[in-house]
């Protein structure tokens, strides 16, 4: 919401002013025929602004929290599109085996409506021998972006980038020693959650992010089209 309280004091004004200062911030890799790919659904917006800056390929990469059932706030770990799966075994702890395997089967239905709805059924891009930059618009414990990281090693690709606007420093050092490189633009002293940072923070809808890959489409076409005139 516009000017809450919990926000009036964020370091970016929203998702789209993020993903362009990311995207300078990762200026060196313009033109080196790079693949951006956003985590749904908040970070699709900086994603396209970070592969607009980048004249990079743009596509969506799906990947789950997999939340306690009376906690959806928490997690015991996520799954990506392709199986990769993180699990935080001392989160596990009293949970009972089944509730898990349903909490596992239920992101794993979601993960495929995301495809069909969000990617329009299409598959993720070849990732073998590219460089792969992960974008969200934050990390808060890091099971998502582990997860991410997870499937792009296992696509064999080249080289693996995450680039997020904020999180905190250990779980920045976490990840980073996963990867070749972690940009992140702020690291609060106190952090506690991603809305934090953000001036204007709300959840992002699935019908905000087919806006924004039809912005992407358009511009592409327009693009090539206009390469090709």
């Amino acid at each position: 919401m516009p000017g809450s309280p919990r926000t009036m004091n964020g370091m970016f004004d929203d998702r789209k002013d993020a993903g362009q200062r990311l995207g300078r911030a990762l200026v060196k890799y313009l033109g080196k025929d790079v693949l951006v790919l956003a985590i749904p659904r908040g970070g699709v917006e900086a994603g396209m602004e970070v592969a607009r800056t980048l004249d990079a390929d743009f596509s969506l990469v799906i990947v789950r929290k997999l939340p306690f059932p009376y906690n959806a706030e928490a997690g015991f770990g996520a799954i990506a599109e392709d199986g990769s799966t993180i699990i935080i075994e001392r989160a596990t702890y009293g949970v009972p085996q089944d509730t898990l395997e349903r909490t596992i089967e239920f992101q794993q239905e979601e993960i495929e409506r995301r495809i069909q709805v969000l990617r329009k059924g299409k598959p993720l891009p070849d990732l073998k021998g590219r460089t792969v930059i992960l974008v969200d618009d934050g990390i808060a414990m890091g099971s998502t972006m582990r997860a991410a990281i997870k499937l792009c090693k296992n696509q064999d690709a080249k080289r693996i980038v995450v680039a997020v606007p904020v999180t905190g420093e250990s779980v920045a050092r976490e990840i980073g020693s996963l990867v070749d490189e972690i940009v992140v633009l702020e690291k609060p002293p106190f952090f506690r959650a991603v809305a934090q940072v953000y001036r204007n923070w709300y959840d992002v809808s699935d019908r905000e992010v087919l806006e924004i890959m039809e912005t992407w489409r358009s511009e592409t076409r327009r693009n090539f089209h206009q390469t090709t005139d």
